[in-house]
C-alpha cells in the first residue's frame, strides 16, 4: 500500500514538475505568438506523431503548416521542437553565430558518424572545419574533373546493355555506385571499384541504416538509445551489424591510404616539405591526406578522429549526391522540352565533339543545366530539413527561443512555399535562370545550408553532379519510363517506388 502510494505520489510530482516546465518555455514562445498542438501529460504530442511514418512526413509536415502556421511548436516527451518553415527566420537561424550546435536528435547518428562535421560542435567543429576547408579549394576541385568523368564512362558503358528504349530501369543503385568510386577516389584517395562489383557490401549496409535512421526520426521512442534498444532489439543488432560493415569498409580505406601516403614519404616521392594550405602545388590532394597529416592543437589527429570524418564524408559526399543526380535524370526524362536544351547546351560546349573529356572551364559553362540541377534540389533537397539546438535563452530576429530548444528548418516545406515561389509544384529550371524576372530569397532556397555551418563540399557535389549527368545526356535519350517517384524520408530524401526512366542510345 505503501509502495503504491509513493508511486503514486512520484508520478504526481511529475506530472506537475513537467506542467511547469513546459508551460514556462511555451510562455517565451507565446511573446513570438508561436503555438501548436495541445499537450498531454507528459508525453506532450508524441501521441499525435504516432501514424507519421518516413513516407508520409511531409504530407504531415505540411498539414501542421496549414493548421499551426508556418512556426509552431512540438513537445517530444520533454523535448521543444520549434518548427521553422519560413526565409525570414531561416536567415535568422542560419545566419547566426550563436546557434551553431546541431539538434539533439542528431545525437542518433553519433553511433555511425562519431562527432564528425556534421555532429560535432565547438572547438572541435571549428577546429576540423579549418583542417579541412583547404581541400575544397578550386585548385583541387579541378584536378578531380578527370575522375568524374572517367567513372561516369563507367557508368554509361555498363548502361548501354540496358538501354533498350522500352525497359524501366532504376537509376538509383547504378548512380549510388558510380557516386561512391567517385567520393573514394578524390576525398579518400582510394580506388574502391563498386561499379564493377555491385554487390559491394557498403552500399547495401548504408541504404540499410538510412532507412532504419529515418524510422527512429520520426519515431519518438526510437529517438532514445536506450528506448530504441529495448523495444526494437532485432532492429537495434541490424543496426550496429550494418554500421560495423560501414565502419569496417573505411577503416580498410583509411589503413590502404595511410600504407601508400608512408610509402610515398619513404620513397621521397612525398612533397613533405609543402604545406597543406599550399593547394595549389599539390596534386591530387585527397582529404584523406589532409587529415592523416594534420594535427589538433599540436598532436595528431587520432586514428578515431580521422574516422569520424572519414565515415561522414562518405556518407555525405556519397548518398546526397546520389539523390540529387537521380532526381535529376528523372526529371530530365519527364521533361522533354527540358532534355533538348541541356543537350543542346552540351553540344555546343563540347563544339558537337562526343568524346571530348569535360574540363572544369566546361562545367561551369553549362549554365542551363545548373538551373535544372538547382530546380531539382528545390524540389526534392536531399537534406530536407536540418536542426539546430540552442542553450540559452535567445532573442533572435523577433523570435524569443528558450533554452534548451531545438529548431526544425524544414528546407523542403519552405522550398515548396507559394510565397517564394511561383507555381511551387511544378518543375521550372528557368526559375534560376540569372535574367530571370523573378528574384529568389536566397534564404528561401538553401539546398546546401548557408552561413558558418554550410556544406563544406558544394562547389565539389555541383561539378560531379553536371560532369555525371552531361555524360549520360551525350549517350542516351532519357525516357520516361516506370513508376512515378513517392518520396520517403530515409534521412537523405529518396523514392519508395525507386526512381525509374528508360534509356534510348542518343544518335548524334
Amino acid at each position: 500500500m505503501m509502495f503504491g502510494l509513493l508511486i503514486l505520489s512520484l508520478l504526481i510530482g511529475l506530472i506537475i514538475w513537467d506542467y511547469y516546465y513546459k508551460k514556462e518555455r511555451d510562455d517565451i514562445l507565446k511573446k513570438s505568438n508561436i503555438t501548436g498542438p495541445n499537450l498531454l501529460p507528459l508525453i506532450g504530442n508524441a501521441l499525435q506523431l504516432r501514424n507519421v511514418t518516413t513516407e508520409n512526413l511531409f504530407e504531415y509536415a505540411l498539414d501542421r503548416k496549414r493548421k499551426y502556421g508556418k512556426i509552431h511548436r512540438l513537445w517530444i516527451l520533454n523535448n521543444l521542437d520549434i518548427v521553422i518553415m519560413n526565409a525570414k527566420h531561416c536567415e535568422a537561424i542560419l545566419s547566426s553565430q550563436q546557434i551553431i550546435k546541431k539538434g539533439i536528435h542528431y545525437e542518433i547518428l553519433v553511433d555511425w558518424l562519431g562527432h564528425g562535421l556534421i555532429t560535432s560542435t565547438g572547438k572541435k567543429w571549428h577546429t576540423r572545419r579549418r583542417v579541412i576547408t583547404p581541400t575544397f579549394h578550386f585548385q583541387i576541385l579541378e584536378q578531380f574533373i578527370d575522375i568524374f568523368d572517367q567513372q561516369s564512362t563507367i557508368l554509361v558503358e555498363k548502361l548501354y546493355n540496358k538501354a533498350d528504349s522500352q525497359t524501366p530501369i532504376n537509376i538509383y543503385p547504378e548512380i549510388s555506385l558510380n557516386a561512391l568510386d567517385i567520393i573514394s577516389e578524390t576525398a579518400m584517395g582510394v580506388k574502391v571499384n563498386a561499379q564493377e562489383n555491385p554487390n559491394i557490401e557498403y552500399v547495401r549496409a548504408l541504404a540499410s541504416v538510412c532507412k532504419v535512421m529515418g524510422e527512429r526520426f520520426v519515431t519518438p521512442v526510437y529517438r532514445f538509445g536506450q528506448l530504441y534498444r529495448l523495444i526494437a532489439p532485432n532492429g537495434y543488432r541490424q543496426l550496429q551489424h550494418n554500421i560495423n560493415i560501414l565502419h569496417n569498409f573505411t577503416n580498410e580505406v583509411i589503413e590502404k591510404r595511410r600504407s601508400a601516403l608512408e610509402k610515398d614519404i619513404q620513397d621521397g616521392t612525398y612533397e613533405k616539405n609543402v604545406t597543406i594550405d599550399d593547394v595549389a602545388a599539390k596534386k591530387r590532394m585527397a582529404l584523406l591526406d589532409v587529415l592523416l597529416l594534420s594535427s589538433a592543437n599540436g598532436n595528431p589527429l587520432s586514428n578515431e578522429d580521422i574516422r569520424e570524418e572519414v565515415v561522414t564524408f562518405m556518407f555525405a559526399g556519397h548518398d546526397t549526391t546520389t539523390s540529387a543526380i537521380s532526381f535529376a535524370l528523372y526529371m530530365i526524362s519527364r521533361y522533354p522540352l527540358v532534355q533538348d536544351r541541356l543537350f543542346a547546351e552540351i553540344q555546343h560546349v563540347l563544339s558537337n565533339d562526343k568524346n571530348k573529356t569535360l574540363t572544369y572551364k566546361n562545367l561551369q559553362e553549362l549554365k542551363y543545366m545548373e538551373c535544372v540541377i538547382k530546380e531539382t534540389l528545390r524540389l526534392y533537397p536531399p537534406v530536407a530539413s536540418i536542426g539546430r539546438h540552442v542553450t540559452e535563452d535567445i532573442v533572435i530576429d523577433d523570435l524569443n527561443i528558450p533554452a534548451g530548444a531545438n529548431i526544425s528548418l524544414a528546407f523542403y516545406m519552405i522550398f515548396r512555399d507559394p510565397d517564394y515561389f511561383d507555381e511551387p509544384e511544378l518543375f521550372k529550371p528557368e526559375r534560376f535562370d540569372f535574367d530571370a524576372d523573378q528574384k529568389i530569397n536566397p534564404f528561401a532556397f538553401t539546398p546546401f545550408s548557408a552561413g558558418p555551418r554550410n556544406c563544406i563540399g558544394q562547389k565539389f557535389a555541383m561539378l560531379e553532379m553536371k560532369s555525371t549527368i552531361s555524360k549520360m545526356l551525350r549517350h542516351f535519350e532519357l525516357l520516361p519510363l516506370g513508376p512515378e517517384v513517392r518520396t520517403v524520408f530515409h534521412i537523405i530524401t529518396r523514392s519508395s517506388t525507386g526512381i525509374h526512366l528508360g534509356l534510348k542510345p542518343r544518335q548524334w
